[in-house]
């Protein structure tokens, strides 16, 4: 008990005291210095006899050590080389340094945050290490600031500017305690990563090649890249299950791990694998790289220049939905569309299927209106067309029934006519052929008297110069008067017969000749009429015009040609005059 050196210390101090090695007695009810333990860091806790003797102690360190080693025990203790050693650090580093390192790894226990630091050139070859501490009492401030500042864990894989101040301690070895944390270069050095990445891909004209492919018209098929475990996976898997259902889209998942050293690569090499043994006959229509959310320590492993160029040399549009909604890692910003969460890129691929079927459904819609209304369209004109054709056919058949009836009645008018004037023609003939045959007979009955009378005289008178010449001559005189008789009534018998058979044979002609006449005229018809130059003149009705007396000045008519129909207005209508007709 008598070497134990006691400290006065507040409460909230204890965890100070307690770091550097003092211990409690709970009888005394107070932290001692262990014997052999440097009292140089515990100065501002030692009672003020003990701070001179202290003092003489580390002044004397040196020389004390000197004699030592002439004496016949060589060497002096380790925790007197190193309490001197402790006390060198103590009297170099009073206050904390500013330094910058990289977290290599991170762990708390009790409320103290114990981290290891390092530092690499830019070969990645290792040029200093150390362990740091930092206290409860600033732990949770400092870590609070950070993170809130930051939107990142302090962990592995962050550089930090931290301000510490060194300690080495007998039975711990060397480490740093740390006080302060400035988080601003902690985001440069992220953001200047992104930047560097950035700008070395639009030097190369890489940067915008994904963004500007086209966007897919519709999801038929997607690869998706994901942690197998990732939180965010099991609602997008969810629902792309409900899409491939029903058969209208198909996902192909491919794992990897998406934090570490190794992950950025991983990831590559599964997109591209992915590709390759896409089993589809073309690509798929979109990559889909999801995790389930993160810090920005885990995103940082994202801010990749290798996975960065790997997503813009990508042949088809890639999507992502990492799960942090206020930072963009380097792959969100060369991908052809950045999501905050898995969530919403399934979300975003259902939207662009449902206005695609939306599409297809007014599209549909659409033609089947159209049909419709053409198979509407259709029918009207068809029942408009029927009823035009069967009312043209009406008016047709009323008009040919008209113009037939006309003609055939003006036919037979003609024929009548005809016949009537061949009858006239006949009879006038016949009677002239009677008059004639008649007055022939008459001539001839009247010339036979007169011719037997001038016969008989001269009969007598040759008779009687018969009977003074010769007796003989008689009988040949009576028989050549015979004969001349005969021969009188065989000509006038003859005539008569002749005459009769020329008025029978032009009564037959004339007949004929009617019969023709009217056979041509009922073979004509209207179009053969027109087609002579004729024309056919009709009411608004249809009816057939053959008078003056049926139109009037005004009068809406209809003129039928051989190749079409001329509407007119009839204007001056006139009789023909009694010459004319």
């Amino acid at each position: 008990m008598g070497d134990r050196t006691y400290l006065k210390t507040t409460f909230q101090e204890k965890e100070k005291v307690k770091a550097l090695g003092a211990r409690w007695d709970p009888e005394a009810g107070q932290w001692y210095v262990p014997t052999g333990l440097d009292l140089v860091p515990f100065q501002a806790w030692l009672p003020a006899g003990s701070r001179g003797q202290q003092l003489d102690l580390a002044s004397t360190d040196t020389q004390s050590t000197s004699r030592e080693l002439d004496t016949k025990v060589k060497g002096v203790p380790l925790s007197r080389l190193l309490g001197g050693v402790a006390t060198a650090v103590a009297k170099a580093f009073s206050e904390g340094v500013w330094t910058t390192a990289e977290v290599v790894r991170a762990s708390s226990s009790k409320g103290h945050y114990y981290l290891e630091l390092s530092e690499r050139n830019d070969a990645g070859e290792l040029l200093a290490q150390a362990r740091a501490v930092i206290w409860a009492r600033h732990a949770q401030t400092l870590l609070a600031e950070f993170k809130r500042a930051t939107g990142a864990e302090l962990d592995a894989g962050i550089k930090v500017l931290i301000r510490a101040r060194p300690v080495f301690k007998a039975n711990f070895g060397f480490s740093l305690e740390v006080d302060g944390i400035d988080p601003s270069y902690t985001l440069g050095d992220l953001e200047a990563k992104k930047r560097d990445i950035r700008e070395r891909l639009k030097r190369e004209r890489l940067f915008d090649r994904n963004r500007t492919l086209p966007a897919p018209w519709d999801y038929t098929a997607v690869l998706v890249v994901a942690p197998e475990r990732a939180a965010g996976l099991g609602d997008f898997a969810a629902d792309a299950k409900h899409l491939e259902t029903y058969g209208v889209c198909q996902f192909s998942y491919v794992y990897s791990r998406f934090q570490g050293d190794g992950a950025a690569a991983e990831i590559a090499k599964a997109m591209t694998m992915g590709l390759r043994s896409w089993s589809g006959a073309s690509l798929p229509d979109a990559i889909v790289i999801i995790r389930g959310g993160g810090s920005v320590n885990d995103l940082a492993w994202l801010n990749d220049y290798d996975l960065a160029r790997c997503v813009c040399e990508c042949p088809v549009p890639v999507l992502t939905g990492i799960g942090h909604e206020r930072d963009d890692t380097s792959i969100d910003e060369v991908a052809h569309r950045r999501y905050d969460t898995p969530s919403k890129v399934i979300a975003g691929l259902k939207e662009v299927v449902q206005a695609r079927v939306r599409e297809a459904k007014a599209f549909n819609e659409s033609i089947l209106g159209r049909a419709r209304k053409a198979v509407s369209q259709t029918a009207a004109l068809a029942l408009r067309a029927s009823q035009l054709v069967q009312t043209q056919a009406r008016a047709n058949i009323v008009t040919a029934r008209a113009t037939t009836e006309s003609s055939f009645s003006t036919l037979r008018l003609d024929a009548t006519e005809s016949l009537h004037n061949a009858r006239g023609t006949t009879r006038q003939s016949f009677d002239r052929i009677v008059s004639g045959a008649r007055a022939q007979v008459t001539s001839a009955r009247q010339a036979v008297p007169s011719t037997l009378a001038q016969l008989q005289t001269q009969a007598v008178a040759n008779l009687r110069q018969a009977r003074q010449q010769v007796e003989t001559t008689a009988p040949y005189v009576l028989e050549r008067a015979a004969g001349l008789t005969r021969q009188a009534r065989s000509n006038a018998e003859s005539t008569i017969a002749d005459t009769f058979d020329r008025a029978t044979r032009t009564v037959s002609k004339a007949a004929e000749r009617s019969e023709a006449l009217f056979r041509e005229v009922t073979g004509q018809g209207p179009q053969k009429t027109l087609r002579r130059g004729f024309a056919i003149v009709r009411s608004e009705k249809g009816q057939a015009l053959t008078t003056v007396a049926d139109v009037q000045d005004g009068t809406r008519i209809e003129v039928n040609l051989r190749d079409g129909v001329v509407s007119a207005i009839a204007n001056a209508v006139k009789p023909a005059s009694t010459d004319e007709a």
